[in-house]
């Protein structure tokens, strides 16, 4: 006997119940379905909280959500005060942490949070699995609770269309002579890199020293600007002639076709020993022999670390490997920034030889943190806040 239309369809009707039910029985099984909220979970997060410049850190959070499946959710910071800012934003959240990962494109304010033991000690992954090479240990905590990977300079840049590079200065000294009164800029000293900067200039050279230094800048005329790139900016605009900043802020101009240059700071230690250097006289008459000897270019790499009590602790160990892979440090190298690699195999020897700084200084990044509330005390009480 032929069905009826009524019973095709009642036919119809209970296979696709028996189908649902069976569908919802292996996700059941599977545990991809959330009874409670009859959905499917959410996707894998993690909080990553960093200072890097916004397009970068996108570029790198976003191939780690390819490679991973994991959502990168991102806090960043303002030009002038990026660092500084998120800083004090992971202190105000210590007792209740909503970061899981800390990426800053300086050490001194991770120094600063381990010291406050708001880190969480990871075991070293090798610089380079395919030999086990360790991490080294200058590029480490020594208890393992932050990695350096990915280095910038601080450099002394000039307006290359008004100065000739043999008359450019190359040392810190030689931003106080006459010559360049009124001419030289830096970032202002509370933030970022500049910070770090003036800090370790303390720790190295003591805070006697450092004021005096500081003291002969502002009788000088100093400029101060909102961030090392507004320092490159004036540059090229030619409100000053000199100006303390970083690499990726010269590439970045140079990119633009601005007129802007640097030198990175003399290593009169190497000078002594016939390695280079300028002689003894300086630019506008400043002995080259007098205060705050020349120690080499301050060397700043990037950190990364986990925080403590985070929330996603798996999901945050995958992103701080991820960040301190090769992959990753192969990818900032080709970026504006242009960071030196710490795994230099990555680099051609042209690479090498245009990026690497050749004289850097030693630095001790815990004798800086240290160093930091002088340091910022003295350029509050020289410079003004």
């Amino acid at each position: 006997m032929a069905r009826t239309a009524r019973e095709w369809a009642f036919g119809i009707g209970a296979v696709v119940v028996l189908l649902a039910a069976i569908v919802f029985a292996i996700l059941a099984m599977s545990g991809r379905w959330d009874r409670a909220a009859n959905k499917l979970p959410p996707p894998r997060t993690v909080v990553l909280y960093t200072s890097v410049d916004d397009p970068i850190a996108r570029e790198i959070a976003d191939r780690f959500r390819v490679e991973f499946g994991i959502i990168v959710e991102m806090v960043g910071d303002t030009e002038a005060t990026k660092t500084t800012g998120l800083i004090q934003r992971l202190l105000a959240e210590k007792d209740n942490p909503r970061a899981d990962v800390w990426w800053s494109s300086e050490p001194l304010g991770t120094v600063l949070l381990a010291k406050q033991g708001l880190l969480q000690p990871i075991e070293s992954p090798p610089l380079d699995p395919a030999n086990g090479t360790p991490w080294p240990a200058e590029f480490r905590a020594a208890d393992g609770s932050w990695h350096a990977f990915a280095q910038r300079a601080r450099v002394i840049a000039y307006n290359s269309r008004w100065i000739k590079s043999t008359d450019a200065p190359t040392t810190l000294r030689q931003l106080t002579a006459p010559a360049l009164k009124g001419k030289v800029g830096i970032a202002r000293p509370q933030f970022g890199t500049t910070r770090a900067h003036m800090a370790a200039l303390a720790a190295m050279h003591g805070p006697v020293e450092f004021r005096r230094w500081l003291e002969a800048l502002k009788a000088n005329e100093v400029k101060l600007y909102d961030g090392n790139s507004a320092v490159a900016r004036g540059l090229s605009m030619g409100e000053i002639d000199v100006g303390l900043t970083d690499t990726d802020d010269v590439w970045s101009a140079q990119l633009n076709a601005w007129p802007v240059a640097m030198h990175y700071e003399a290593n009169e230690s190497k000078v002594a020993d016939g390695a280079g250097g300028r002689g003894e006289e300086a630019p506008g008459g400043a002995s080259a022999r007098t205060e705050l000897p020349s120690l080499g270019a301050i060397v700043i790499p990037n950190t990364v670390a986990v925080l403590k009590g985070c929330p996603n602790p798996r999901e945050a160990r995958l992103l701080a490997e991820f960040l301190m892979s090769q992959q990753t440090e192969a990818m900032l190298a080709k970026t504006e920034q242009r960071t030196v690699p710490i795994r230099t195999y990555l680099m051609s020897d042209n690479e090498r030889k245009a990026y690497v700084v050749p004289t850097p200084a030693s630095v001790d990044w815990d004798r800086v943190a240290e160093a930091l509330p002088e340091a910022m005390k003295i350029c509050e009480e020289v410079l003004g806040d």
